[in-house]
């Protein structure tokens, strides 16, 4: 997978050359560029803000810049086809496991790093007629630019990516993983030792007997699931219950 990244900031993407991520680069996995936008600026000041039409605080991303950078890292591209734009802000479309994994079937993320109010409506606009645009959200929450934003998703994507981890049945155990009961969350977990400051290892995960052990990780995933997303539970599909998930919950106080 190709990824290109512009931002005012490019030394924030360190990161991503340690851990999985950065394995995955030194295999060839991921080729991700990152790039200064204020390499397609024009003045002494390398300006790439300005006040906002209508009045209001704060500045906005001029759309020339933008433009020209979107436009030179398209045309730099190795290989012929168009990239999908991803531009991180508050008022996107929540960004989740199952986009995660649509992103990563993609062979090309362009991600744009806003900052202060955000860039020119006009730049979605002009890509959104050529390109698929999508303006994601990582959170009901503000940051003070994208750059946090695309470091998450591109973990997210990147990590599915085959060959990136070294077990892929971990895919399949995460949290909001694709498929039946894609809603429920991952239990706690344990290693060695087996004890430790007086706190102890279940026992059932001791005992060996997959099946006890397989029905006890369902359990505690209801649990935690009910305790810390009750909304999620409003989502289970019935169908995907058996008679102990529903005594459970109706233990738990929900009813599905």
């Amino acid at each position: 997978m190709r990824i290109d990244i512009i931002s005012i900031f490019p030394e924030y993407f360190a990161p991503l050359d340690v851990s999985l991520i950065g394995k995955a680069r030194e295999r060839g996995i991921l080729d991700i560029g990152v790039h200064q936008l204020r390499d397609w600026t024009h003045d002494v000041h390398r300006t790439v803000d300005d006040t906002p039409y209508g009045g209001g605080p704060g500045m906005v991303m001029k759309p020339e810049p933008w433009g020209e950078a979107v436009d030179a890292v398209r045309a730099a591209a190795p290989a012929p086809g168009e990239p999908r734009l991803i531009v991180p802000t508050p008022s996107g479309r929540p960004f989740t496991q199952a986009l995660a994994t649509e992103l990563a079937a993609e062979p090309w993320l362009l991600f744009a790093c806003g900052r202060y109010e955000g860039i020119d409506s006009r730049v979605m606009a002009e890509y959104g007629a050529r390109l698929r645009v999508d303006e994601v959200s990582i959170g009901d929450y503000v940051l003070a630019g994208g750059e946090v934003a695309v470091l998450v998703i591109v973990e997210a994507v990147g990590r599915l990516l085959p060959g990136v981890l070294g077990n892929v049945c971990s895919v399949a155990d995460d949290s909001f993983a694709p498929g039946a009961m894609s809603n429920l969350l991952e239990g706690p977990v344990y290693t060695k030792p087996p004890q430790w400051r007086g706190h102890e290892v279940p026992e059932i995960l001791l005992s060996g007997h997959h099946g006890r052990i397989a029905r006890w990780r369902r359990d505690e995933a209801l649990r935690r699931t009910a305790r810390n997303r009750p909304e999620l539970v409003a989502g289970f599909d019935p169908a995907d219950l058996d008679k102990r998930d529903r005594e459970l919950l109706a233990e738990l106080g929900f009813e599905v």
